[in-house]
Formats: C-alpha cells, sequence, structure tokens
C-alpha cells in the first residue's frame, strides 16, 4: 500500500478532499455523532464483499464529482479507515472493478489489475502535466506519400497515404510492423481516388480495415510480415455512390461517408461477415459536388466526417450538421444539431467511445458536447491561446482530437485543454510545423506534418 499510496498521492490538492471523503465513511454509518469504539468495531468487521462495493463507490463518487484523478487517492485513503480493510485492497476482483468503472478500461496489459489502474493514473496525471516522450516516426517524403489519416488503438498506430499505401507502427515504441500497398491499377477517377480515407483496428485476430477514396474497403492481417497481405472486402462504386469521405469501425461494425449520390451518404457493414447492410441518409447531399472535387483536388474542403462515439453510435459530420446514428438500428438518426452554414470546420471533429464529441468552427472555437443529445460541456478558443493567455490575428487550420479526457488541438502550435472544464493546461514544446492529421488514445498523441513528418509522444513512459 506504501507504493499506491505514493502514486495516488501525486495529485496533490484532490487528495486532501478524497481523504476527508474516505476518513468520513466511518462517521456516516453512525448519526452524525463521534462513533463510539463499538460502533467502529463493527464497522472494521464488514464482509469483504461489502467493503469492495463500498470501496469502489467511494472512488467512483470521487471521479464524477472531482475528475479520474482524485478517484485514486479516495481508495488510497479509504483503506487507511481500519486496518481490517487494508487486506481487502489486494482483491484482483476489486481492482478489475476500479479499472473498468473509472477509466473505462477492459483490457489488462500488466500482470495484475492493480498494477492496470496505477499506470493508468500514472499516465493521466502525466497528460495533466505534461510529461512526455516525444520521437519521430517517419521523415516527410515526396508529396504522393502525405499522409490522409491516422488511427490508434492501445497496442497500433497506422498511417494512411496519399499514394495508397498503410503502414502499421506497434505501441508504445513505435517499431514498423506492416505495410499494405496499393493495387497498381486503383487509378479509376482522378488522381486521389486511391488515396486512403480511413482506418480501423479490429481483434481476435489483429487485424486493420482501410478504405480508399474510391470506396474499396480491404482488410489486412497484422503480425503477418513487413509487407502485409489484404483482401478486399467491399468493391467500391463511384458512380453509384460517389467518393468515400471518411471511414471508421470496430469489430461490429464498420461506418462509411460517402458524397457524391443523393440519399446515400450513410454505410454501415456488418464486421464479422463484411456484408454491407446498410445505404441511406442525405446528410451530405449538399457537399456532393465538392465531394467528387476531392477526387482531382486533394486542397480541397472536406465535405464530411464521421466517428464512432459510444456503444452502437456514430457521429457523421458536414459543414453545417452533425448527425448521431444508432448503429443497432442503422438509418435512425438519433439527434441532429445544425448549424450555421459553412460554421463547422469539418476536419476539425473527434469522438471518443465515451460518448463525446469535439468539432472546431471556422473562428477556432472548439466545443465539446455529450453524446446523444448534443448539449454543450465547455467551449474554449483553441486558435488565438498562447501560454501567456495572449491573442493573436493569426488564422491557422485546427486539426482536433480528444481521448477521456483531453482535446489536443494542433494549429500554428499544439495545445492540451480539459476536455470537462475547458481549461487551457499547456503547450507541446515541440514545434513540427503544418499538421494534416492527428490522432489521441489514453497514453498517445500522434501527428503527421508535411513539413516534418510522422511524431509520436508517449505520456505513459514516465
Amino acid at each position: 500500500m506504501a507504493e499506491e499510496r505514493q502514486t495516488v498521492y501525486e495529485e496533490g490538492g484532490s487528495s486532501t478532499a478524497a481523504r476527508r471523503r474516505g476518513l468520513g465513511l466511518s462517521l456516516a454509518v453512525s448519526t452524525g455523532e463521534a462513533p463510539s469504539s463499538r460502533r467502529r468495531s463493527s464497522v472494521a468487521v464488514w464482509p469483504e464483499h461489502f467493503v469492495e462495493s463500498v470501496a469502489v463507490q467511494v472512488a467512483v463518487d470521487a471521479a464524477l464529482s472531482e475528475g479520474r484523478l482524485a478517484a485514486g487517492p479516495a481508495i488510497a485513503n479509504f483503506f487507511q479507515v481500519y486496518s481490517t480493510w487494508r487486506q481487502i485492497s489486494h482483491s484482483e476482483m476489486l481492482w478489475q472493478d476500479l479499472t473498468n468503472r473509472v477509466w473505462s478500461h477492459h483490457h489488462r496489459h500488466f500482470p495484475s489489475w492493480r498494477a492496470e489502474f496505477i499506470q493508468l493514473h500514472r499516465t493521466a496525471q502525466n497528460f495533466r502535466m505534461h510529461r512526455s516522450v516525444h520521437s519521430r516516426l517517419l521523415a516527410p517524403t515526396y508529396p504522393a506519400r502525405s499522409c490522409c489519416c491516422l488511427s490508434i488503438s492501445d497496442a497500433y498506430l497506422a498511417a494512411g497515404f496519399l499514394d495508397g499505401n498503410v503502414c502499421v507502427f506497434t505501441l508504445p515504441n513505435g517499431a514498423p510492423i506492416a505495410n499494405f500497398s496499393c493495387h497498381p491499377s486503383r487509378d479509376r477517377l482522378g488522381r486521389f481516388s486511391q488515396c486512403v480515407s480511413g482506418l480501423a483496428f479490429l481483434s481476435n485476430p489483429n487485424r486493420v480495415v482501410f478504405a480508399y477514396r474510391d470506396g474499396d474497403v480491404h482488410v489486412g492481417l497484422l503480425n503477418d510480415g513487413p509487407l502485409g497481405t489484404s483482401h478486399r472486402a467491399h468493391a467500391g462504386d463511384l458512380v453509384v455512390d460517389g467518393p468515400l469521405l471518411d471511414f471508421t469501425g470496430n469489430d461490429q461494425c464498420w461506418v462509411g461517408l460517402f458524397a457524391g449520390a443523393p440519399g446515400r451518404s450513410w454505410h454501415v457493414w456488418d464486421a464479422n461477415t463484411e456484408q454491407l447492410i446498410y445505404v441511406g441518409g442525405s446528410l451530405t447531399d449538399a457537399g456532393a459536388l465538392m465531394g467528387w472535387h476531392m477526387l482531382t483536388d486533394f486542397g480541397a474542403p472536406v465535405v464530411g466526417r464521421v466517428r464512432l462515439a459510444g456503444p452502437g453510435m456514430a457521429v457523421g459530420c458536414s459543414s453545417s450538421r452533425i448527425q448521431v446514428m444508432d448503429l443497432e438500428n442503422p438509418g435512425f438518426v438519433i439527434n441532429e444539431l445544425v448549424l450555421q452554414q459553412g460554421e463547422l470546420a469539418v476536419d476539425s471533429v473527434d469522438a471518443t467511445s465515451e460518448g463525446r464529441i469535439v468539432y472546431v468552427d471556422l473562428n477556432g472555437l472548439a466545443k465539446v458536447c455529450r453524446v446523444p443529445v448534443l448539449d454543450e460541456v465547455c467551449s474554449f478558443d483553441a486558435l488565438r491561446r498562447d501560454m501567456q493567455g495572449q491573442h493573436h490575428g493569426e488564422v491557422a487550420r485546427v486539426v482536433a482530437c480528444m481521448n477521456w479526457g483531453y482535446v489536443i488541438c494542433f494549429s500554428s502550435w499544439a495545445g492540451v485543454w480539459d476536455s470537462h472544464t475547458g481549461e487551457f493546461l499547456y503547450r507541446f514544446r515541440e514545434r513540427i510545423g503544418h499538421v494534416v492529421a492527428a490522432v489521441v488514445n489514453n497514453r498517445n498523441v500522434a501527428a503527421w506534418s508535411d513539413d516534418s513528418g510522422l511524431h509520436l509522444w508517449d505520456f505513459g513512459a514516465m
């Protein structure tokens, strides 16, 4: 417990409030008076499963009221109330439940769930305090190798390029493990019809699914040698559907957003059978002509984005609308937010699996909303704030990405904000130039700059 207390007390201020909550638990069993020795003894011999339940509730309450970093100090102080409870603090079931409920983390990468919880706490604290290790994975190359999109999981990072190639790296070390090449006869209509529109990782077995601008969808097996092999799961039809703007997915389903044909914006595939199960929707109908321009002009405005946001939900964005679609009932729009025409910077949209979305308007104002209700959690200026809070007049493109607790925005510089309060935390020390794509998970941030290549920041290494 000494090691654990030292770890979770790193947060400082939150530990005081958490200590009061933990120590106050013994007082809560009385009627507000100082508990007698008999009462203290009866509390001290609570059944093990009951103590575990109360401990988890104390940590969850602390996380909900003061943020997830408060859960560690709360649970450490809880087990200091009675010495008879301390043995229970070694229960693996307790730490598994805490990890699942506090960090929404269901896969263990360390020998024990207690170690998993501590590592997640340390990593989140590193995000908060700006402690990371920076490395460059790829140098910038000729324009045809410019990166179009990035995808990240707990174990892998994938980059899709303008020439149709996909490079996959392991995390956290950033070692390349596979490269998937496009087929030489892929230039169907326009010089950019073969560029990668989106990527996603699948498990059991470990695979990467990637889609091209012309609508083709491929699945490649990882850990199968440096020259990866893939099969085509879906053959695109540009004439019928138009260009594929964006693509994402998981082990249950894949989602693509198209622009070019009325009433065919959304495409949904069953990930297990690789079969197309839904086509419909008019989200991108207004940008159909612009979608066709993306086949010949890589610098054309982004028409639409799609992200997974919470269990069974996908969020699609155009320059004037945000739609939340029920993936368990494809085609049913749960909610829609209508913005002023052209207000949304479509290439500045991201979402988390915990049901939050961040988007940036053309003035650099970032908003974090809950899905599916799309009510605002916080907002902040992502474009003009510097470290001292000064404002400048430059106009820059913003690329935003978000994990469980933080929003990272890249413009002429990179900054980090708290996604629950909108508080500006710090800016990155590294100046990497113009960022085209960025992605983040709970431990790593990755970004591609045409000026300096592919960069990786590891917040769990320290």
